[in-house]
């Protein structure tokens, strides 16, 4: 006899625990939460929701990680929750000739298991805690994605749990090589079309995993805005230097002194705090096995830094990043250029940041920034009518080999960009609105102004950034761009990204542009995860507010969602 998959309802300890994921700003109340340990306790789960007929205007969730940036696995209208991180193995799987990583895995946990006994890796994100589930659907990317690609790029098959009749989950896996056309669709959807969508994933198949270099070189260096605010041209210089720098390089157009050098093994995250956070951060990492390495590292901060230091005067000053920004802690210890083996360094960059509320939003761009952008980027950064260092826009180093794929090989159309960038907003309950002596969820249900003043700052912040394109980071048109989108061509923006979602983007007071989230996130890649949605759950029991949706229809009836998140 099958044992019963593990339940955890309302009256259990763990419950307060299990209905929520990592951004603080979502609790659900469902009837249950199932921790599966298996595919037939994920099956069993789901068809004993679908055959009740109370749960018709519910939905039924999925949790891997819990790092989904919005409601779409805790909120109001869930019934039930499962969460699969019990279901974390990565081996290699002789029968597919693959390497698996169960959809439970964590980023760490892939991260170790398949380097400890393979020597390869994953080129994926540096949130340690992150669920595979919901990262690699999404078109997971990380500190290794400019070498190797991103997650997706090595996805050979996926195991999901479906339910196309709408009542009889079914275990499916499906591959790239699949016979049946349809189930080369599945597969394809999983490679960037998001979580949430389809069904409920259980196990991924990866062939040709690369092997990371053996060492890589570490550099964190901060700036002070004290200095910075002093020279507001500076400033602007550092960020539009960062952004030429990875156009130049993708266009193959560095400066001469450069060109001898190549840098796809150099991944970069910009940290452009809020003033009050203090600082201004930069971590850099390169391929430690290759000995021009340091002059590489060199070149590069001497290109964005230029006019820092004029002659025996120092105007902006390299200092050590000593404080949390974003999700990354302070890196004091990298200050000097540091080798480090490319487990230690994984490990030393490893970070998820405390719990908290939060909102994000993205965006991908083709090229440097616009002076329009850059000054619209120092005006809501420097702003006096909004104060907190855990506010920051993060740009990502893009482009190098995740340009190297079609834009239709796989679902994440954006196969052109240079950078990606990352709008954050953190902030955790600081008043007791209930008047009961502590501080929780509870009192930002009372007093919605707790989270106002941080929406507003990061929604105005975005869309003065791409106001010229209606608020968000419009794609162009597929074809004849320069004539029919000029503006999307002008702001170098190329739509954001899945597993950042942000379900502004469909709300018509912050998105004027005529594009909607589905447009941003899947470009002309959408018809196709359509067709894949109209095969594979046409009754769409797999849904949220951003979920794919099934062509002419709105969304409506039994419903799941899975775990979305990115880096």
């Amino acid at each position: 006899m099958q044992a019963q998959p593990i339940k955890v309802d309302k009256n259990g300890a763990r419950y307060e625990a299990l209905r929520r994921g990592f951004n603080q700003r979502w609790i659900a109340a469902p009837d249950y939460v199932v921790v599966a340990t298996s595919k037939e306790d994920v099956a069993t789960t789901l068809g004993t929701f679908l055959g009740n007929s109370s749960n018709a205007t519910r939905r039924i969730t999925v949790r891997s990680g819990g790092h989904c940036y919005e409601d779409f696995v805790c909120s109001s209208d869930v019934g039930v929750i499962i969460d699969v991180s019990q279901m974390n193995r990565v081996y290699f799987d002789a029968s597919m000739d693959a390497y698996c990583v169960e959809a439970g895995a964590t980023n760490w946990q892939a991260t170790t298991q398949l380097y400890r006994a393979s020597g390869r890796a994953l080129p994926g994100g540096s949130c340690y805690s992150v669920g595979s589930g919901g990262h690699i659907s999404g078109g997971g990317y990380g500190l290794l994605s400019r070498q190797f690609g991103l997650t997706v790029d090595y996805l050979y098959a996926v195991e999901v749990v479906t339910v196309a009749d709408g009542k009889t989950p079914k275990v499916t896996v499906a591959r790239k090589d699949s016979e049946d056309p349809a189930l080369r669709d599945l597969w394809w959807a999983h490679t960037g079309g998001g979580g949430g969508n389809f069904g409920v994933i259980t196990r991924y198949w990866f062939r040709g995993l690369p092997e990371p270099p053996a060492q890589v070189l570490l550099r964190s260096v901060a700036w002070k805005w004290e200095e910075l605010q002093a020279r507001p041209d500076l400033f602007k210089s550092l960020v539009r230097r960062y952004g030429q720098f990875f156009e130049h390089e993708q266009a193959g157009t560095l400066p001469h002194n450069m060109r001898a050098y190549t840098f796809r093994d150099m991944f970069t995250l910009l940290k452009l705090t809020h003033v009050s956070a203090g600082k201004v951060g930069l971590i850099v990492q390169l391929d430690g096995t290759r000995t021009d390495s340091p002059a590489r590292l060199k070149a590069f901060l001497d290109y964005i830094t230029e006019g820092f230091t004029t002659g025996s005067h120092t105007y902006v000053g390299e200092t050590v990043l000593d404080r949390q920004m974003g999700e990354h802690s302070a890196q004091r210890e990298s200050f000097i250029p540091t080798l480090l083996p490319w487990l230690t360094a994984t490990q030393t960059l490893n970070e998820s940041g405390p719990n908290r509320c939060g909102k994000y939003k993205s965006a991908y761009h083709t090229k440097a920034f616009t002076d329009e952008q850059i000054d619209a980027i120092h005006r809501h950064l420097t702003t006096g009518t909004y104060s907190n260092p855990d506010a920051l826009l993060q740009v990502d180093s893009y482009g190098g080999a995740v340009n190297d794929t079609a834009s239709d090989a796989t679902a994440v159309p954006q196969r052109s960009s240079v950078l990606k960038l990352q709008y954050q907003a953190y902030w955790s309950w600081d008043k007791d609105a209930d008047s009961n002596a502590v501080y929780d969820y509870r009192d930002a249900e009372k007093d919605p102004t707790i989270a106002e003043r941080h929406l507003n700052w990061i929604r105005t912040f975005y869309e003065d950034v791409y106001h010229t394109t209606g608020g968000v980071p419009t794609v162009a048109a597929p074809t004849s761009p320069a004539s029919t989108s000029p503006a999307s061509t002008s702001a170098h923006t190329d739509g954001c990204y899945v597993n950042y979602p942000d379900t502004d983007l469909d709300d018509p007071v912050h998105n004027t542009s005529g594009q909607s989230a589905h447009r941003l996130y899947y470009k002309e890649n959408y018809t196709r995860l359509q067709r894949t949605k109209q095969r594979w759950d046409p009754h769409n029991v797999f849904r949220h507010a951003q979920s794919i949706r099934l062509p002419g229809k709105n969304p409506g009836g039994s419903g799941a969602a899975a775990s979305k998140t990115g880096e």
